[in-house]
């Protein structure tokens, strides 16, 4: 269910994400949460020789298919199991959004790469455009009970300057940071397809409440979503992200965090 819903939407940065971490033909690039292999494939597809990492067996199974080569490790951010300066660029889509710690999730990301590459991150921004702000209006009187949080000592503002800074304050130099916008195409009752099978906030928020509530919210987000049909009934959302990139020009310090057992080299 998430190739088909979640995986398109986070697809569309994935070539522009690539090229702010100067990926290409011969480099080792490292693709963190690589989901269904997007990025991967992509990096591929340019001659790089890829290293992919994910923390769901599941969703390296999917990558698996789209990139046969690609060596595939199980992990999450920040313990990569991936040698201290092995690769030339790494890149993270949509991963920081899902991190309790994001400047030890980039720091995680800064020990793999070489002096002189690149890193390149994406995230969903803030305030929340109108693909995002819509699951929001529709759960909005919801009570989903404790969410999963960044304590506020570890968030950063989901800006332009916000992530800038972040990656900026982690020893990344020459960072720089740009908002995309898209519209992102979907059909109304297969985009709802995605919390309903439990997908991100929305999909938590929808499985805490008993049938008849979850009957109501569909037809709210039914109703709500009416606005964004096109004339051929499809959906026409308009969403952003942030892709934001910058240099590893020092070496990691030697007390920074090293690799595990089964290094991908």
């Amino acid at each position: 269910m998430y190739e088909r819903t979640f995986a398109r939407l986070c697809a569309y940065p994935a070539e522009a994400l690539l090229d702010a971490a100067g990926a290409g033909a011969g480099m080792r690039v490292l693709d963190v949460g690589t989901g269904t292999g997007t990025v991967a494939a992509l990096a591929a597809g340019r001659g790089a020789t890829v290293v992919a990492v994910d923390a769901e067996p599941s969703m390296l199974a999917r990558a698996r298919r789209w990139v046969p080569d690609a060596r595939l490790v199980r992990a999450a951010l920040p313990h990569l199991p991936v040698t201290t300066g092995a690769v030339d660029a790494a890149v993270a889509n949509f991963v920081l959004n899902h991190v309790g710690d994001p400047a030890a999730a980039v720091a995680g990301l800064r020990r793999t790469v070489r002096p002189g590459g690149r890193i390149a991150v994406t995230v969903w921004p803030s305030p929340q455009p109108p693909l995002q702000r819509l699951w929001g209006e529709v759960f909005a009187d919801v009570n989903g009970g404790e969410l999963p949080r960044v304590a506020a000592e570890r968030d950063f503002p989901r800006t332009e300057e916000g992530l800038t800074g972040l990656l900026a304050r982690t020893g990344l130099d020459d960072v720089q940071c740009r908002t995309l916008t898209w519209t992102h195409r979907a059909d109304p009752d297969e985009w709802w397809t995605g919390p309903a099978s439990g997908l991100g906030i929305p999909g938590l928020l929808l499985q805490r409440q008993p049938p008849a509530t979850r009957e109501a919210l569909r037809r709210r987000y039914l109703q709500l979503s009416a606005r964004y049909r096109d004339a051929d009934g499809l959906l026409a959302l308009p969403t952003a992200a942030l892709l934001a990139s910058g240099v590893v020009s020092r070496p990691v310090p030697t007390n920074g965090p090293g690799p595990r057992s089964g290094s991908a080299r």
